[in-house]
């Protein structure tokens, strides 16, 4: 197994422990982690900012292993298909996670998972008749205002938390605003070989 690879396999294992940490009640196994008091207003369970540092890891080994594997031509059928894995594993996985918290609406991961299993099933059929179908550029800036508006949220939208300012939780509605838009893209860029017989 390559260096991207095992980078790649790293993620979907610090996607899942992020995941636990925040869907299981830790007070439960006796585990009791005190809050931060940012401001008397804001205090931050400790959990949400192990989760965030975990997320931001992840999602910078997101970046990092695509492109050591096309700089050093490592590029391989297994890391394809694994890194599209890790992927919906953090992103989906933590998105349902915080909408089961009440962080954040359920409609967007509901509309993020459906447009993931839109673009997959594009992607299946134009990839077994034209080959492999790239992220389009709606999609790549649709990830980064994800990965940063999940970021903020898991760090209670601190710093702008303390000036009122819900920035994380506008990063994420542009971010699925974005998928609905790149999920579009795909289907009309790609409409003649889905309706081809």
């Amino acid at each position: 197994m390559n260096l991207p690879n095992k980078i790649t396999i790293t993620r979907i294992v610090l996607s899942i422990i992020c995941i636990v940490l925040l869907i299981v009640p830790l007070q439960k196994f006796g585990i009791d982690l005190p809050p931060v008091e940012v401001t008397a207003a804001i205090r931050v369970p400790v959990k949400y900012i192990i989760c965030g540092c975990l997320f931001l890891l992840a999602s910078v080994t997101d970046f990092i292993d695509g492109h050591i594997a096309r700089k050093y031509n490592l590029v391989t059928d297994f890391g394809k298909v694994m890194d599209a894995v890790a992927d919906k594993i953090l992103v989906n996985g933590v998105l349902i996670a915080l909408a089961c918290n009440g962080f954040i609406s359920v409609i967007i991961p509901v509309v993020i998972v459906s447009r993931d299993i839109f673009v997959d099933s594009i992607k299946m059929v134009v990839g077994n008749k034209v080959g492999a179908v790239g992220a389009s550029k709606t999609g790549k800036i649709k990830t980064v205002f994800m990965m940063t508006g999940v970021t903020l949220m898991l760090f209670y939208n601190l710093p702008f938390e303390i000036w009122g300012l819900k920035v994380a939780d506008l990063l994420i509605m542009i971010a699925t605003v974005l998928s609905v838009v790149s999920g579009v893209e795909y289907y009309v860029n790609n409409k003649k070989y889905i309706l081809e017989n």
